[in-house]
């Protein structure tokens, strides 16, 4: 995973590696964008980053989102921080990110598994029990998607 910051045009807004890694870990929602034959096509999802390279996603089984990365597995991942925007001097204060990924599909059950526990825990850890219990219950009717971070950027306008 690359931290690659040479396309970002304002060098002033380049957000801090560490911060970069930090809004992958703790952010809320992403949007994963991807192409839909002519069109693109752009989702906000949940999502868990593994401290590693790789950003895990659920979703159904089929749909848009499945056939899309089938066809051309090339997506592009945002997160967006702490935003304000400042009417007055039309502006806004940001952090964000932008990640080049590569989407795998066919995980196993076991990486599908801890993905979902990973999910559970970012996004309901006073109820690992209750979420242990949904996780088996939906299992098989619910897809796990590994986004391979292949380089990332991340840009931020801080507030004064």
């Amino acid at each position: 995973m690359k931290y690659d910051v040479s396309k970002i045009r304002r060098k002033d807004r380049i957000l801090d590696e560490k911060k970069a890694i930090a809004l992958l870990k703790d952010g809320e929602y992403g949007v994963l964008s991807m192409v839909d034959g002519d069109s693109a096509y752009a989702v906000p999802v949940n999502f868990v980053f593994d401290g590693g390279c790789s950003v895990f996603i659920h979703c159904a089984p089929e749909g848009r989102k499945i056939e899309c990365m089938r066809v051309n597995p090339r997506v592009s991942f945002c997160v967006v921080g702490a935003h304000e925007v400042l009417p007055q001097s039309f502006s806004t204060n940001y952090e964000s990110i932008v990640a080049e990924c590569r989407a795998h599909l066919d995980l196993d059950d076991s990486q599908r598994r801890k993905a979902l526990e990973m999910l559970v825990g970012k996004y309901s850890a006073d109820f690992k029990r209750q979420g242990a219990a949904f996780i088996e219950k939906n299992f098989y009717r619910t897809a796990v998607v590994r986004l391979e971070i292949l380089c990332y950027s991340g840009k931020s306008r801080p507030g004064k």
